[in-house]
């Protein structure tokens, strides 16, 4: 290996390379892993699961949740420390959707957890390599005992599975094996990780079949690196690479190789800091009393992420003049991040101590801190969020010669106004040390922090509005099945049981309503629930606004979209193509000043597209056409990331209601449409019509769908 030692050479017992996963309730062993950088551990999204007690296609992430982690030391010591997912890929069919029960296959189950560096102390990231038919490799349990080595040959590389077959003899892949690294002794490297074992199961029950000779023996499958390699990379892992020399015709190169000369004509000075920055970086280095040559130095602040960050930390106070030259040649690199290590672990554990309430505002604060960002960056977890935020720009003005401040800065000031004093106190500490680090000047972060503070003023007062989720699925004719979650402003959580049960629409909207009834609004927000039912294309004009709990002597009816707001959401349709989910946030951001756009005769898809795909003032469409060309085009406004569209279910011709409501600010809709609706229910004449309204809101979380739960652990 290099002077630098974040890369595995093959002397190590492979076996030290698995990092184990445990379950926190009872703390037996989930599944395995291992190290993707010092502070990284890659596993399998259903070992997470597995962990924390979740069913093993769970899509959603876990979000704070912490899963116990633990490896093996040279000496026979064990690391221990506490991981959190920072990148999820759940499993997933081939179609997108979650993988059906008893499925022997599927996609995805990748999770990238970040584990706080001083749990492992240094150590050596492996190799990784690709994986090809024929390698002889092997697997561990999640225990990581060497003892538990289990042979195997990669019998096909198919897309992106592989299939590895294990020998006759000796331990064979089992529960516990998933997330193991596959180890090829003949690479010196990771080639994979296992996934799932093949079980012969009987076709009619699925229970375990007896014994055949016609059974397949000992085979596995497992993702092979190249196929992890692509998952991560496209969305912008750090070190998924692995350790690698750069490019030496990066342009940062050379010039970090002539900053280093400059900075330490002396090996021995130049050698003291190399130690130094090992140590913050948590990688092994390679010798006391040789120092890396300046090569190996700027090769190492090429490909740990952290490394440039962390030099400029330790020579801010002896070499201040040279950092503003590394932070410059570093800027030419996509490696280095903003923050050092000790400030990123600095940064996440403050977050992960924020009130839920707050930390669910987190869309709401980044799009007020970056109001001139076209493109919101979109993240699964907070963690991964900081790491796409590091990557922006600094914003607004700065003299001549001076730094801007960080957009990532300024969303911490902006985050800290909505927290506690004690708490913004914190972040504002954090803040300042790290302007301090990057040569900003204080006023730059003070007219932030000024500005930070009028937004917060202005927002004290105005509470999320709880709102009740309900996925609506059909289930056969007039039967449908229903999942719950409420949401008071920390985002999410389920409070239906997934099941098998299905409803007719008066029992479905009893379930609502008892929801409804046990919500905590917050006491200083009158307005009642929103109630956001989410559906696929198909469910779109579904009436569950008319949807009424008749109880037997109940002398009122209930009717959902009388008593509460009511708006629709398609998560399917929405996130379709991935490229017009930046224009949705952009829109959303949008909202109080965009314009609306009427189809008030029918227009072919193609047409629409035009007049909508660039125009991202728009951020409301009122479709006033007869049904037959109608639904067609409902469905392309909000797969282009139209996030208000109107429309009314019945009418053949121009819609009173869209009149009605075109007098109705957009964001006073869903209470518009909410009075509309009763106003009809007591006066149809009057109020001809029945309105319906798609709402995608992007500053609140939706949870993640899926159809099928898992009858089995893979």
């Amino acid at each position: 290996m290099g002077w630098f030692g974040t890369a595995g050479d093959g002397t190590d017992e492979p076996s030290r390379h698995v990092v184990t996963l445990r379950r926190p309730a009872d703390d037996k062993v989930a599944g395995a892993g291992f190290l993707l950088g010092p502070d990284t551990v890659l596993t399998c999204a259903h070992v997470v699961n597995a962990a924390l007690g979740r069913q093993p296609f769970e899509s959603r992430a876990p979000g704070v949740a912490e899963v116990p982690v633990e490896m093996r030391g040279r000496g026979g010591g064990v690391g221990r420390g506490v991981g959190r997912v920072t990148h999820w890929i759940p499993p997933r069919a081939q179609d997108g959707g979650a993988p059906a029960a008893r499925t022997r296959q599927w996609y995805g189950d990748l999770a990238v957890l970040h584990v706080d560096g001083a749990a492992f102390g240094p150590r050596t990231v492996p190799l990784r390599a690709p994986m090809t038919a024929g390698q002889e490799v092997c697997a561990w349990h999640g225990t990581g005992h060497a003892s538990t080595v289990a042979r195997l040959m990669v019998a096909m590389v198919h897309g992106p599975h592989a299939f590895v077959d294990g020998a006759p003899t000796g331990m064979a892949v089992g529960p516990g094996y998933s997330g193991s690294p596959v180890w090829c002794a003949d690479e010196r490297a990771v080639v994979g990780l296992v996934v799932a074992h093949f079980t012969p199961r009987d076709r009619e029950s699925g229970a375990p079949a007896p014994f055949d000779p016609q059974h397949v023996v000992r085979r596995s499958w497992a993702v092979p690196w190249q196929t992890v390699e692509a998952e991560l990379r496209a969305l912008g892992v750090p070190s998924v690479a692995g350790p690698a020399t750069p490019d030496t015709g990066d342009p940062a190169f050379r010039l970090l190789v002539e900053a280093i000369e400059d900075m330490f004509p002396s090996p021995s000075g130049r050698g003291d800091c190399a130690r130094r920055l090992a140590r913050v970086c948590g990688v092994r280095y390679g010798s006391d009393v040789v120092p890396p040559s300046a090569e190996e130095f700027a090769a190492f602040l090429l490909t740990h992420p952290r490394a440039l960050a962390a030099l400029a930390a330790i020579l801010r106070r002896d070499h201040p003049g040279a950092v503003g030259l590394l932070l410059t040649a570093g800027a030419l690199s996509q490696v280095p991040r903003l923050l050092s290590p000790t400030e990123h672990t600095a940064l996440l554990e403050q977050l992960r101590d924020l009130d839920p309430a707050v930390l669910g505002r987190f869309p709401e604060v980044v799009r007020a801190a970056l109001p001139h960002l076209a493109a919101m960056p979109d993240a699964e977890t907070v963690d991964a969020l900081i790491d796409r935020l590091e990557k922006l720009p600094g914003d607004g003005r700065s003299g001549a010669g001076e730094r801007r401040v960080p957009a990532l800065l300024r969303v911490v000031e902006y985050l800290s106004v909505l927290c506690s004093d004690t708490r913004r106190a914190y972040l504002r500490m954090w803040a300042d040390g790290v302007t301090a680090r990057l040569g900003i000047e204080r006023p730059a972060l003070a007219e932030r922090r000024y500005d930070a503070q009028e937004w917060g003023r202005s927002v004290r007062a105005r509470p999320l509005r709880a709102r009740v989720l309900v996925q609506v699925t059909g289930a056969g004719r007039n039967r449908h099945r229903i999942r719950i979650w409420c949401d008071e402003g920390a985002g999410p959580r389920q409070v239906s049981t997934d099941s098998v049960r299905t409803f007719s629409e008066t029992e479905a909207a009893r379930e609502v309503l008892r929801v409804l009834d046990s919500l905590t609004p917050p006491p200083e927000d009158e307005r009642p629930p929103l109630v956001e039912v989410l559906v696929d294309r198909a469910g779109l004009n579904l009436p569950v606004d008319e949807w009424a709990a008749r109880e037997p002597g109940e002398p009122l009816p209930g009717v959902l979209g009388v008593e509460f707001p009511l708006v629709v959401h398609c998560p399917e349709l929405l996130r379709r193509n991935s490229r017009f989910v930046s224009r949705w946030r952009s829109r959303w951001n949008r909202l109080d000043s965009g314009k609306e756009f009427v189809v008030s005769e029918p227009m072919d898809r193609d047409t629409l597209y035009s007049r909508l795909v660039n125009q991202l003032d728009t951020v409301r469409v009122s479709v006033d056409v007869p049904p037959g060309t109608r639904d067609g085009i409902v469905q392309t406004c909000l797969a282009l990331g139209i996030p208000v569209v109107m429309w009314d279910r019945c009418r053949d011709g121009t819609s009173p209601s869209l009149r009605h409501m075109a007098r109705v600010a957009t964001p006073e809709l869903p209470d518009g449409v909410h009075t509309y609706r009763a106003n009809a229910k007591a006066n149809p004449p009057e109020f001809p019509g029945r309105p319906v309204l798609a709402w995608a809101d992007a500053d609140r979380a939706v949870p993640r769908l899926h159809l099928t739960e898992p009858q089995e652990s893979p």
